[in-house]
């Protein structure tokens, strides 16, 4: 909170009290937590720790990232309050403010590290807890990842320096890229530590309209390379950059992401509105940000047609890498769910044969098939669950369709009434926002980590 409260002291607004006294009762109340539970005993963490505790940091720490929302401007009510900073920490990118244009510099610039810290979160989540818990069929990373609950928890620490230093960069690549082409340095701060993180949250009710043309590209590629492995990275900072190039994730990533672009734009120059080249960079650009969940906006896309809409809300339910900031259900799981049904096909045709879905060379066990469909199951019941009790809580079907697909999957837009034209939820009943809250703690937790907390035997020793 202390860069946001400078900022605003700089520009001469009055938030930097706000965001002082908001630093001071979290450091103190962090402080007295880290008083009563330090030991000279550091052990790992058992399996169920871990899960109370990677749902926990999604849950708590967005209370604290609320604060100064309710303290200075806008002075937001508990509700919004928590529904932004949940918004941010969970990269989700949806938003219940408007007049982003006059907001106080430090309120901008701390929604963006509000998304920023948590898109480095849940890298670290995805690479150090997430294997070791089963969850979704991550445990097939566990041998290239890092194995770490059973051993002493400094290990940890060093995995996620790296990840830091490797993040870091990219940030500050994408802020320097920002400012050549045209943005302000406030708005290429706030707009990196966003799309770095794959968060989407912008400087402006418009989204990214202000910032069409060369810089949609820009963020085009920064987008991409946030949401590709970040294990990969690693691996190119120790020397190898083999393991990136012949990753099928990343090659069907980029694969699919191509299919996407030419499906539509195909369809909009047959619609005939716009010149190929406005066409091709909306495209690319809109596909882009909703494959990796970030969640920009550019141009209206419900307004290209249903043809183009659905393909949009197609890969928004696809999402980018595993271990990247990347949400939604992701590409691995994916992946395997088309090689499990193309061993059911040959083994239908050659009943006498042994087929095994692999990936990446790798035979995919059946621990970690019925990881993923357990995890795809729950995502869809999830979905049309919250989908049911969003149109209960009285919006239309469009809306309550689109707002359960934008929390689950962690995109970030939604459209129909009451979202207003800006996008922005505000006009969202309480309940709504509520419902929204869950889904996009469930979503961005990956599902299971938090559902196993409901059941009765995780509690029993």
């Amino acid at each position: 909170m202390l860069p946001s409260a400078i900022l605003d002291a700089v520009y001469g607004g009055q938030d930097w009290q706000v965001f002082f006294t908001a630093s001071f009762l979290t450091i103190t109340l962090g402080m007295l937590v880290f008083l009563a539970t330090r030991s000279e005993d550091v052990r790992g963490l058992s399996i169920r720790q871990a899960f109370l505790l990677t749902t926990a940091l999604w849950v708590f720490l967005p209370l604290a990232g609320a604060v100064p929302f309710m303290l200075g401007v806008p002075q937001a009510s508990f509700i919004d309050a928590y529904f932004e900073a949940v918004s941010g920490m969970t990269t989700t990118g949806s938003t219940v403010f408007v007049g982003l244009d006059d907001m106080p510099e430090g309120v901008l610039l701390w929604r963006g590290i509000l998304q920023w810290l948590g898109g480095l979160g849940i890298v670290i989540v995805a690479l150090i807890f997430l294997p070791v818990m089963k969850v979704g069929g991550m445990q097939f990373f566990r041998a290239e990842g890092f194995d770490t609950l059973g051993k002493v928890l400094p290990r940890a620490l060093d995995i996620s320096k790296r990840l830091l230093q490797i993040y870091a960069v990219l940030t500050i690549a994408c802020v320097i890229a920002y400012r050549v082409f045209g943005m302000t340095w406030l708005e290429a701060i706030v707009h990196a530590l966003t799309t770095v993180s794959t968060g989407g949250f912008s400087t402006s009710d418009s989204s990214f309209v202000l910032f069409s043309g060369p810089l949609e590209y820009v963020s085009v590629v920064f987008m991409i390379l946030a949401s590709l492995p970040f294990i990969r990275y690693v691996q190119i900072v120790a020397g190898d950059a083999r393991p990136l190039f012949s990753d099928v994730q990343a090659q069907a990533y980029i694969r699919w992401i191509f299919y996407a672009v030419g499906l539509i734009v195909a369809f909009r120059i047959y619609d005939g509105r716009d010149d190929f080249w406005t066409i091709l960079r909306e495209t690319t650009f809109n596909v882009v940000t909703l494959f990796s969940g970030t969640g920009y906006g550019s141009a209206d896309v419900f307004g290209w047609g249903a043809f183009p809409f659905a393909i949009i809300l197609i890969v928004g339910l696809i999402g980018g890498c595993t271990a990247s900031t990347g949400c939604s259900i992701k590409i691995f799981r994916w992946l395997i769910v088309i090689e499990a049904i193309k061993s059911q096909v040959r083994s239908i045709n050659h009943p006498h044969g042994v087929f095994r879905p692999k990936i990446q060379g790798q035979d995919v066990t059946g621990d970690v098939l019925n990881s993923v469909i357990a995890f795809l199951v729950l995502f869809f019941l999830s979905f049309g669950a919250l989908c049911i009790l969003l149109s209960w809580c009285g919006l239309p079907f469009l809306t309550s369709l689109t707002a359960a697909w934008t929390a689950i999957a962690n995109v970030g837009p939604a459209w129909g009434q009451p979202v207003g034209p800006t996008g922005a939820m505000d006009a969202f009943p309480t309940s709504a926002k509520w419902l929204m809250i869950v889904g996009m703690i469930i979503g961005r937790l990956e599902l299971l980590s938090v559902f196993v907390l409901l059941a009765p035997r995780f509690w029993r020793d």
